[in-house]
């Protein structure tokens, strides 16, 4: 792995000298049996109630709210706890507004004030990821990327890289209208239409193979269950030399100090929401080892770059060392072009 550091300030975002009229074609593949499920484009991806059905083993994906359900009906009853879990939390942290404002706003503005600092991180990664890493993967292509954008929660994400001309599909658990992929429905206060979304899991997408430019994972790698089966899944929805990008999962020096913070978080969250927050066996962070091996196992080569997020945060370690505390968790980003299959 190599490590890039750099210090990046905050930059306005020109959208007006960029288009949003590229057009979609995505093969999509049942999540189920592997069966191929045809083709589709700008239009049908825009109707309520378009269905598409596996004529192998007859799964159907549904629009519900212009929202693409692809999860079998027996991952939906595993991730049922998961979903249910995770929702009361951020709807009893706060997250979400009925303002449209809110969501146009990010990441680089919390207009509730609620989580400010977490936006901060989000929005200093963004910028990092727009000046360090989309210009390269702009350059190679010549073209509007095709981007898959895993865990995009309300769709910021994508919401910015389609600003920024790029076609981006939009996948996570959570389709609800405050902090799930139905509150994507506000961005169309500003894009002629909105990119795809698909309630679909990372293990299992519904999506033909060597497709997508480059795949991120924006704060989501790390609900992973099997980080191997994750990325390997990743790369085979990748075109030949496509792109890999992992940005805003926690990293921690030792698994020693990754399971203390767990227990930390159980903890805390049996004492506020009466359940300790496993719903998913997930990873929950990475080490520099966990990141070594699937450097073995899939042959690639991570590119480690270091946002810089203030003073204040990187004096965190030194802080929590000095006050005896649990070292901190560090937010990095990685990127490796996946070699040709």
């Amino acid at each position: 792995m190599s490590m890039i550091a750099e210090r990046t300030q905050p930059r306005r975002e020109d959208s007006s000298s960029r288009s949003t009229s590229a057009e979609f074609r995505l093969e999509l593949q049942c999540p189920e049996c592997g069966g191929n499920l045809g083709t589709i484009s700008d239009s049908p991806l825009s109707l309520h109630g378009e269905a598409v059905c596996c004529p192998k083993c007859s799964m159907e994906l549904r629009q519900e709210r212009c929202i693409w359900n692809a999860l079998p009906a027996r991952r939906r009853k595993y991730f049922e706890r998961f979903i249910r879990e995770y929702e009361a939390v951020r709807a009893s942290e706060g997250r979400g507004s009925d303002d449209p404002a809110f969501y146009l706003a990010l990441p680089h503005k919390d207009l509730t004030r609620r989580h400010r600092w977490q936006w901060k991180i989000r929005s200093r990664t963004y910028r990092y990821i727009e000046r360090n890493i989309l210009p390269e993967l702009e350059r190679r292509q010549g073209r509007p990327l095709f981007l898959l954008d895993l865990g995009a929660g309300n769709g910021w994400f994508s919401y910015r890289l389609t600003l920024r001309g790029h076609l981006s599909v939009a996948v996570d658990l959570l389709t609800n209208a405050f902090d799930g992929l139905g509150a994507a429905s506000h961005y169309l206060a500003v894009l002629p239409a909105l990119f795809p979304r698909f309630q679909a899991e990372a293990d299992r997408l519904p999506f033909a193979g060597s497709q997508f430019d480059c795949v991120f994972f924006n704060a989501s790698f790390h609900y992973s269950e099997n980080y191997a089966r994750t990325l390997k899944e990743a790369i085979r929805c990748l075109r030949p030399q496509g792109t890999i990008v992992i940005a805003d999962s926690p990293w921690y020096s030792d698994e020693e100090f990754g399971q203390k913070m767990l227990q930390e978080r159980h903890k805390d969250f049996q004492e506020r929401f009466s359940f300790p927050s496993d719903g998913l066996a997930s990873c929950e962070y990475l080490t520099d080892e966990r990141l070594a091996a699937l450097e073995e196992r899939f042959d690639i080569d991570w590119k480690v770059y270091q946002p810089w997020y203030g003073v204040r945060w990187a004096m965190r370690p030194w802080v929590a060392k000095w006050k005896s505390r649990r070292e901190p968790a560090q937010f990095r980003v990685y990127s490796s072009e996946v070699p040709s299959r």
